[in-house]
């Protein structure tokens, strides 16, 4: 599956947010500046389509996804029942890639998508190199014996904080206990702008 591979500051620039861990001191020091020789330059205030464009490229990149993928989930959340900006959130946590990196096995979400890229990741003790795979009720995730002993996966455990109250956690094993609800997700996040920019 194709991602995106250049500059990753950059997009937190863009989006003024801090995408990942590292981006977090550069958008402190600099603040929501946008990238370019014009960035300083005066903003304009953006329209209601231009904010639910900026929510929808916002998640897509917290997520790492490229735009048809991302179209995809939402397609697939669209005909779930009930409310569909839920729906592609939880869709979008239930990534194999997002479980990973929720569970503290990895500190960023482009960690964890390595991880499984390389397939250091067993879905009941089975070998998934897939980042997108959807995790369901009851499946457990653990690191592969060979990595346990790495550096990066051990700091990461010792770094993790409190898990979300929808994952269990023992060492390097964990487990989907369930669904999880709109507070245990991601809260950057406004899903009525999204799914109000595909509804044109």
């Amino acid at each position: 599956m194709a991602r995106y591979t250049g500059p990753k500051r950059r997009l937190s620039r863009r989006e003024g947010v801090a995408l990942s861990a590292k981006d977090l001191k550069a958008i402190e020091r600099k603040g929501a500046v946008p990238p370019g020789q014009h960035g300083l330059g005066r903003r304009r205030r953006l329209s209601e389509y231009g904010l639910q464009l900026r929510e929808k490229q916002k998640t897509k990149r917290i997520f790492g996804l490229l735009e048809k993928q991302f179209k995809r989930y939402y397609d697939m959340a669209s005909k779930v029942k009930g409310a569909t900006g839920i729906a592609l959130l939880q869709i979008l946590e239930t990534r194999l890639d997002n479980v990973v990196y929720r569970l503290g096995f990895a500190k960023s979400r482009n960690f964890a998508r390595q991880l499984v890229g390389h397939g250091h990741i067993l879905v009941d003790d089975k070998k998934v190199t897939i980042p997108s795979f959807n995790v369901n009720m009851n499946q457990t995730i653990a690191i592969s014996p060979q990595m346990r002993d790495n550096t990066q996966v051990k700091k990461s455990l010792e770094e993790a904080t409190t898990l979300p109250g929808w994952l269990e956690r023992k060492a390097t094993v964990g487990k989907v206990l369930r669904i999880p609800d709109r507070e245990e997700m991601e809260q950057s996040v406004n899903e009525q702008l999204i799914v109000e920019f595909y509804s044109r």
